[in-house]
């Protein structure tokens, strides 16, 4: 670290707004330095480390700023490795403000965005990986997302990924002094042990870079598009589900053209609820607009709720249905009934609508069952169960069905509850690692390509000098994830994206 980032840096660490308190951090060579031309209290090199004091901030005519406190943390034991004062002071902006510029004309330097959390990694506190773990700590905005940022910022995602570098390490280095010995035609690696390391680490390798769908999912709000033709009450339902009238809500068929989501927690998972155009054929250019928007947006679900009106023409929805959970095996997907409060009841059978007492329909000779249960639509669980997989929706293959109310809320708190066991599979136990980070995902994914080659070779026995070559372009891959190899422009590209005081 050169001089220029040493010196003392200054910012708000608290969000812009007015609040009961802010906090105003100061680290670097000697913050207490800077603080002491306009300080009013203890003297600062008398103060213990990791220890409160009530003081005062001075003007530069000697009048009282405001009264605050201040923490102050000596290196090494400081968030940043360096000496680090903390002033909490009133919330007013313009006091925020004016204790900055304060310490400016004492010798601080504003920070640049990133610039603690970026000292942090220079000074050994953290490794690269726990540092954007503090970025998504800050950002979580659900218990799943701040589960997933937990593991990066307390190292835990790091001591994984080091513990398969170092397996690659004995081996390469070994792979190295053959190539050292190589008019001797001496083998030191046991080419038998390393193809299984090489299979091991790669299987490992590939399950990471496959969960960044659901670890972004899971840190940004699981994509939960509600689709269905006109009239479905597919708006009605958003309102529903996030407690608001965020949708306009009309019997008119093409009211909503425009896709309109906001996000919710349930049951510590942040989910991103998209309500799209009904779905039907037309010749208005603004609704067609919106309907391959709603279209977009299906292939990018993780979650779709295929509303369907329990008062119409059942049958031809399902079959639409059928045919687009076909289209979208990536989805998990669940069959809504609504309107459930509009099917009047006459001897245990629907009597409203064109809903049939009971039809059947077959799927690859299977037959599939509804019938009208005391004004309800039931449905055979094991209807599209053909489309499913276990791997999609756990140990039940079926596309789950449930009716519901969205108007009166008869049945969503159950749809709600399917929504989450849904997603639970893909947050899995909490010793698992998820990644969350696209630059994760990249160095992964280039990890494996070399891996793969270096595992090649073995197979076709090529020589020491092309397996040592991939596996070295491996650990270069898994090290960029740490920092343990990195370039000026990599950190300003991660740092630059921090907050400022963060």
């Amino acid at each position: 670290m050169n001089a220029f980032d040493n010196d003392t840096i200054v910012a708000v660490s608290t969000p812009q707004g007015v609040g009961g308190i802010a906090v105003i951090r100061l680290s670097g060579r000697d913050p207490e330095a800077v603080l002491s031309g306009c300080w009013r209290g203890k003297a600062l090199d008398l103060m213990v480390s990791h220890t409160a004091h009530l003081g005062k901030i001075l003007l530069d005519d000697g009048s009282v700023l405001d009264e605050v406190v201040v923490t102050l943390f000596r290196s090494p034991k400081s968030f940043t490795g360096e000496n680090v004062v903390e002033i909490s002071c009133h919330g007013s902006k313009w006091i925020q403000r004016e204790i900055v510029n304060l310490l400016v004309r004492h010798g601080a330097r504003p920070a640049e965005p990133g610039e603690f959390t970026k000292r942090a990694f220079l000074n050994g506190r953290l490794d690269l990986a726990q540092a954007e773990g503090v970025a998504d700590l800050i950002a979580s905005s659900s218990r799943a997302a701040h589960r997933l940022a937990m593991q990066q910022a307390n190292g835990k995602f790091s001591e994984y990924l080091d513990g398969l570098r170092d397996q690659l390490v004995e081996f390469a280095s070994l792979l190295e002094l053959e190539l050292d010995f190589s008019e001797e035609e001496v083998e030191f690696a046991d080419r038998t042990r390393l193809r299984e390391l090489a299979d091991k680490i790669l299987t490992v390798i590939e399950r990471l870079s496959a969960s960044y769908a659901s670890g972004r999912a899971l840190k940004e709000g699981v994509p939960v598009v509600i689709a269905g033709a006109p009239n479905a009450g597919k708006s009605t339902l958003l309102n529903r589900l996030l407690d608001e009238d965020k949708a306009i809500v009309s019997d008119i068929p093409g009211t909503t053209r425009d896709i309109i989501e906001d996000t919710r927690e349930i049951g510590g998972i942040l989910f991103r609820f998209v309500d799209t155009a009904g779905l039907r054929q037309t010749d208005d250019k603004v609704e067609r607009i919106g309907i391959d928007r709603a279209e977009e947006r299906l292939s990018r679900a993780a979650i779709v709720l295929w509303m369907v009106d329990a008062t119409g023409d059942v049958a031809k929805e399902l079959e639409e249905i059928k045919r687009r959970v076909a289209a979208l095996p990536e989805a998990r997907h669940i069959v809504v009934y609504n309107k459930i409060d509009k099917i009047s009841v006459s001897e245990g059978c629907s009597t409203k609508g064109a809903v049939e007492t009971q039809f059947s329909d077959t799927v690859d000779g299977k037959s599939a069952l509804f019938a009208a249960e005391s004004g309800l639509i039931a449905a055979e669980s094991d209807l599209f169960a053909d489309l499913g997989s276990s791997a999609q929706y756990g140990e039940s293959q079926a596309v789950p069905f449930i009716k519901i109310s969205a108007s009166t809320g008869d049945g969503v708190d159950e749809l709600e509850k399917i929504m989450t066991e849904k997603i639970r599979g893909m947050i899995g136990e909490e010793s698992d690692m998820i990644v969350t980070n696209a630059r994760h995902y990249a160095a992964l994914v280039r990890g494996a390509e070399s891996l793969r080659r270096a595992r090649a070779a073995l197979e076709t026995n090529l020589s020491a000098d092309f397996i040592a070559q991939d596996i070295r372009e491996t650990l270069h891959h898994l090290s960029t994830l740490t920092g343990t190899i990195t370039t000026p422009d990599l950190l300003a590209s991660i740092f630059t994206r921090f907050c400022i005081g963060k």
